[in-house]
């Protein structure tokens, strides 16, 4: 064949462009992205239990501990959509992916040898910027490992395992403290980061060479960080005193100028081509909706009922056990009869499971609640993994990276604002009618998300 016209090799195409798919599906790859989706989201929530001992380990107020889960959240949230945009432009799929588990790994360990807070702040801080990239990483490596018919069925890996690892995270930390210490909390993703490398090393073709963020990335994600920084310091803060509410204002002038900037006109770009601001809108609410029935079922069980730590940390499991069960389902179903009606049948089941918990104050024992979550569950992994393909389906050309951020930042902000939302209701709403207001506004955010997905105006794709 002459020069002019081969084809170019799958194994050079720009890791974002989420090609037409690889001749051998590469399900090993979909486990990898899954394991590393488990493994940032449980890093994120799992020191939550450790705080305490932290604060008196390392002799520093529970404010100060607060740091070790705020300085994970913050560069995760801030650094995504600069992250996209990034590897959309500059990197290969291979080294960021590499890179990104090492240096993720690497911090752990620092963060774990910690003899006092401002190296473990910084560690976590340092930890929290791979994360964002693994965060970024998980959707493309998943879309690119299989054909285009199959993709609904691997991106249900990591869009199921990353919530899994957020409702794991508690549990198995409480474990680990009682038995082994707040350092153990911090090591325990290492034999997954290891397992991933190998597995990555072994089976992703050869990419291209790592760059360097440019000026431009870096000064977005200044922008973006300042913003976001300025609004979950403002929720974080205002459960104390509300007029922290107002250091929200602050993030609107940073915002105003990222939007205006390169950064921001191909994010903004990037919405309108793929015309997905429903789903991207569903993936916020129903992220919501299942943090802030996380908090109001754990809380009102052991404040209110007197349930102890064990039992409710099996109650609260039922939810991942019927997420795990259904979201191999909901890929499979979405290959059959396309995404759409697949994630649009798993948000109704889950706004159906927390509907069923608003009698959660009055009369039901931990087994009534364990099955009302366990099908809340069921709905959200029919919903995860064909919501993400119906995004990424509809990514614009080179713009998969940006998809996958955007994906990952409004799953964020929804974890985010699930639990802080739901607090300032129960807050209101007073004791005896608190848990019932939260469950109430969890149901309503994930109800929300069903004419969210399924707006006629969207471009959805059957494959994804």
């Amino acid at each position: 064949m002459p020069h002019h016209a081969q084809k170019p090799s799958p194994a050079r195409t720009p890791p974002s462009h989420v090609p037409g798919g690889p001749a051998v599906d590469r399900w090993s790859l979909v486990a990898v992205a899954g394991m590393l989706s488990f493994v940032a989201m449980l890093d994120m929530n799992i020191v939550t239990v450790a705080l305490a001992d932290i604060s008196r380990s390392l002799n520093v107020s529970p404010a100060t501990a607060q740091w070790a889960l705020l300085g994970y959240q913050l560069p995760v949230v801030a650094l995504l959509l600069p992250i996209g945009r990034w590897l959309d432009g500059a990197a290969g799929l291979r080294p960021a992916l590499l890179a990104a588990t090492a240096g993720f790994a690497v911090c752990s360990m620092a963060a774990a040898a910690a003899p006092w807070a401002a190296w473990l702040i910084g560690a976590r801080a340092c930890q929290g910027v791979f994360a964002a990239v693994l965060f970024v990483l998980m959707p493309v490596l998943a879309a690119r490992s299989v054909r285009p018919e199959l993709r609904a069925r691997a991106l249900s890996v990591p869009a199921t395992c990353g919530p899994l690892g957020a409702v794991t995270g508690p549990a198995v930390g409480g474990i680990l403290l009682d038995h082994l210490g707040w350092r153990a909390v911090l090591l325990v993703k290492l034999p997954f980061c290891i397992a991933a490398l190998v597995a990555a090393r072994r089976a992703m073709p050869r990419d291209g060479r790592l760059r360097a963020p440019d000026r431009r990335s870096l000064a977005d994600a200044a922008l973006v960080g300042t913003a976001l920084a300025a609004v979950l310091l403002a929720l974080t803060l205002a459960p104390g005193a509300p007029a922290w509410l107002l250091l929200a204002t602050a993030a609107a002038p940073p915002l105003a100028l990222w939007l205006r900037g390169p950064g921001g006109r191909t994010f903004t770009a990037a919405l309108r081509e793929s015309r997905m601001h429903g789903a991207y809108g569903a993936v916020l609410t129903l992220a919501a909706g299942f943090a802030a029935t996380r908090y109001a079922v754990a809380l009102h069980l052991q404040q209110d009922d007197g349930v102890s730590a064990t039992t409710t940390g099996l109650t609260v499991l039922a939810f991942p056990l019927g997420m795990g069960l259904a979201g191999p389902l909901g890929g499979r179903l979405a290959t059959r009869f396309g995404p759409r009606p697949v994630a649009v049948s798993g948000a109704a089941i889950t706004t159906l499971g927390l509907g069923l918990l608003l009698p959660l104050g009055e009369t039901l024992s931990p087994p009534e609640v364990a099955w009302r979550l366990a099908l809340a569950g069921i709905g959200m992994g029919l919903y995860g993994g064909p919501a993400q393909a119906l995004v990424m389906g509809a990514a614009p050309p080179g713009r998969a990276a940006t998809a996958a951020s955007t994906i990952q930042l409004s799953r964020q902000l929804g974890f985010a604002l699930g639990p802080a939302l739901a607090a300032a209701l129960w807050g209101s709403a007073g004791q005896a009618h608190g848990v019932q207001a939260a469950l109430a506004l969890a149901a309503a955010a994930a109800g929300l998300a069903i004419p969210l997905l399924a707006l006629r105006h969207q471009r959805f794709a059957r494959t994804g």
